[in-house]
């Protein structure tokens, strides 16, 4: 096998989607959640996917609140545990109980932790252990796969 065959299977594995655990409350075939979601939440919620820092309206939300999934609507964080971390996506320092999972992600050859919906999987963002206190955690989650409903 040449280097260059080499390289690009080694770049698909890295950014093929995982497979998640069966067993999830909402599930839905591929087609489904290509018709429930928009092409770019697809891409984030059931791919693995990122959108780019700073794109997200949800960025700027400072009202009172809960943030839900885009897939199934779970309600995952409370306003007040938002933050400004100043990555460029929304920012929590905890999530509501058993609202999220969490799995080691090594994919793209960085250490780092997954955060997925509990009740449907969809794929939201990373936690990072540099939070605000009193959790010290930064979960960094992408807007588009989350909505939002004021109190």
């Amino acid at each position: 096998m040449n280097r260059r065959l080499l390289l690009a299977a080694a770049s698909a594995f890295a950014i093929a989607p995982r497979a998640r655990a069966a067993g999830y409350k909402v599930t839905h075939t591929d087609a489904e959640w290509r018709k429930l979601l928009t092409p770019a939440q697809y891409n984030i919620l059931r791919q693995a996917g990122t959108e780019p820092p700073f794109s997200s309206p949800l960025l700027n939300e400072h009202r009172t609140g809960i943030f839900h999934c885009a897939g199934c609507a779970l309600p995952l964080f409370s306003s007040a545990t938002k933050y400004d971390s100043g990555t460029g996506w929304p920012s929590f320092w905890a999530p509501l109980p058993h609202a999220v999972d969490e799995q080691e992600d090594d994919s793209l050859g960085m250490e780092r932790t997954e955060v997925h919906c509990s009740q449907c999987g969809g794929h939201l963002g990373h936690v990072f252990p540099d939070g605000p206190p009193p959790t010290g955690l930064r979960y960094c989650m992408n807007g588009l796969a989350l909505t939002f409903t004021p109190a």
